[in-house]
């Protein structure tokens, strides 16, 4: 039986990679500073603990795991991400979690781990486009993201390379591209554009209205979990050790987003645009070097997803109306 430790396992992806583990007979150890909140974890360890420190750090990796997913990281949407007040965790946090986390692995022989990073990790000037995005891999130098949580992310991904050659690491590293499904943030102030827009749509009322950040013409594309997921365990699978994308290559407006999750719900609603943090004008996910390494890359559409997802933000959304209504 192989064995895996999931770092960030009460976190949104870290709680489902937990599961597909677990369906493949992985013995799972899960370590975060909280139980996941929307499911009980399946892992056969759960430990709490805070991999800033790097006692804790060296107790979870106890011994030589197999696999080690480093997904622990201070994060969430544009909302936590780019108003700038957060800036000085989100370095802080992150950094010290993978100088730890690395250092732990080594001093046990960990030869495979897998970390997390992100497609903010891409510079600004290649993202004013929003049609136009380029975000292949070899795009990342000269480095300029748009915010410090990209920089950290383009630190710890020379982190974990250094290691790599140094020390022989089998180190795997995926730019995620906004990832989003069931049991996620929805209403903490992390959420992401996916999450939020559910919500606020869950929570209007039918010819009512929404707000959305922005004029609504920037662009993203959403990846559904299970094909997160798949991406992961392909790409630890394989010999590749330089930062690959995953994402979805199916690019949309954050209006053309709301819009699919309108007629999902079957409700029309008018849009607000208001100011608010925003990122870049334009993201998508370039697939290309995916495709070539792995011969794989993500399918499902984005309404697709948003037909699984939007269905369990809008029982969270009515039990907490129903909560409160007892509350008075």
């Amino acid at each position: 039986m192989q064995k895996a430790l999931v770092c960030g396992s009460g976190g949104f992806i870290g709680s489902h990679l937990v599961k597909k583990l677990k369906q493949q007979d992985y013995w799972v150890r899960g370590v975060d500073l909280k139980y996941t909140e929307f499911s009980d974890t399946l892992a056969d360890d759960f430990a709490i603990g805070d991999l800033r420190n790097p006692q804790i750090c060296r107790y979870v990796v106890d011994e030589s795991f197999d696999e080690v997913y480093q997904l622990a990281a201070d994060m969430g949407g544009a909302g936590f991400v780019f108003t700038g007040d957060n800036d000085a965790d989100i370095m802080h946090n992150s950094a010290l979690i993978n100088l730890n986390m690395l250092e732990a692995c080594y001093k046990r022989n960990v030869r495979k781990i897998f970390y997390s990073s992100s497609a903010c990790i891409y510079p600004e000037y290649n993202q004013q486009d929003p049609h136009n995005p380029k975000t292949d891999e070899n795009t990342a130098y000269p480095a300029n993201p748009d915010s410090e949580y990209g920089w950290e992310k383009l630190f710890s991904e020379r982190l974990y390379l250094a290691f790599h050659r140094n020390y022989g690491m089998e180190v795997r590293i995926a730019r995620f591209h906004n990832i989003f499904g069931p049991e996620g943030s929805w209403n903490d102030g992390r959420e992401k554009a996916p999450a939020a827009l559910c919500r606020k749509v869950a929570e209007a009322s039918n010819g009512g209205e929404i707000e959305i950040w922005g004029d609504g013409k920037q662009t993203r594309s959403f990846l559904y979990i299970d094909e997160c997921l798949e991406g992961i365990k392909r790409l630890v699978e394989s010999d590749f050790h330089h930062p690959i994308n995953i994402g979805s290559e199916e690019m949309v407006t954050i209006d053309q987003l709301a819009r699919i999750i309108m007629d999902i719900a079957g409700k029309r609603l008018t849009i607000k645009h208001m100011p608010g943090p925003l990122g870049v004008r334009g993201r998508n996910s370039d697939n290309k070097l995916i495709n070539k390494m792995l011969g794989w890359s993500p399918s499902m559409s984005l309404r697709e997803g948003l037909e699984k997802t939007y269905p369990w933000i809008e029982a969270q959304v009515k039990a907490k109306k129903i909560g409160k209504e007892k509350e008075h």
